[in-house]
């Protein structure tokens, strides 16, 4: 259910020049599913901040977020201790479907999200290969946390500095077309995917997000039953129900 509650920041820190991970220490019952996120008021902002839940337990929320506006920049600056408001209850998660293989492509600031799912698709028993997308090797991150959970991990990077050269589409070959997906990124990088595969999929979109409930349809994506709110019938799709084109 959605609601506004006050959460206390136990960690903000930088992991790359301009991506900072926070652990947040209040109530966790609402969530259901990974994918899920927040809604985080910003004290000198009108609107809240959107940021996918990266991991979480009985007492913490682990988000990431990329410093790239104002209100990102008011969330690095503030200390632990510090108590926030956020609204919560909000999204469709991630729903880990039963498979012996499963493939997770993840780019930028769109990998978080995509932490928790492969954890708990490990404790179910499955074998997990996961592709994470950067532009350069200074913006990697997380790629030993994935590892250490026990996934096969490959890095891209766009210029070449680190890991393998080009985009993680390029990526998806042989088995990997045929494996059950679960993509989190920009929307051009998300049609990649779905082209490169042969099955089906779950895709989570990154939409800047009014109200974070449904209210201002600023967020719709068109599907094949008509456009939905990615804050409400999202941020996690079916692949197979994304209309792709413009008109």
């Amino acid at each position: 259910m959605k609601s506004i509650q006050t959460y206390k920041i136990l960690q903000n820190e930088p992991l790359t020049q301009n991506v900072y991970k926070m652990i947040l220490e209040g109530d966790t019952s609402w969530v259901t599913n990974p994918g899920q996120f927040i809604n985080i008021t910003i004290d000198t902002e009108y609107l809240k901040r959107p940021i996918s839940l990266c991991d979480y337990d009985d007492s913490t929320l682990t988000i990431i977020y990329k410093v790239v506006g104002a209100g990102t920049s008011w969330m690095a600056k503030q200390e632990v201790g510090k108590e926030i408001e956020v609204l919560v209850g909000l999204g469709n998660g991630f729903t880990p479907q039963q498979s012996k293989h499963a493939l997770l492509v993840g780019g930028g600031v769109g990998v978080p999200p995509l932490y928790r799912l492969c954890k708990d698709l490990i404790e179910k028993g499955v074998e997990v290969e996961v592709v994470l997308g950067f532009n350069t090797k200074s913006e990697c991150f997380y790629e030993n946390e994935f590892k250490l959970l026990g996934a096969s991990v490959t890095v891209c990077t766009v210029d070449g500095s680190y890991g393998t050269k080009g985009f993680v589409s390029e990526v998806i070959q042989g088995d990997l077309k045929n494996y059950p997906y679960y993509s989190c990124g920009p929307l051009p990088m998300l049609k990649a995917v779905f082209d490169a595969s042969n099955t089906q999929g779950q895709l989570s979109f990154e939409e800047r997000m009014g109200c974070g409930f449904g209210a201002c349809m600023g967020c719709s994506c068109k599907t094949l039953t008509g456009y939905k709110r990615i804050c409400v019938e999202g941020p996690v799709m079916k692949s197979e129900e994304i209309l792709w084109t413009k008109d």
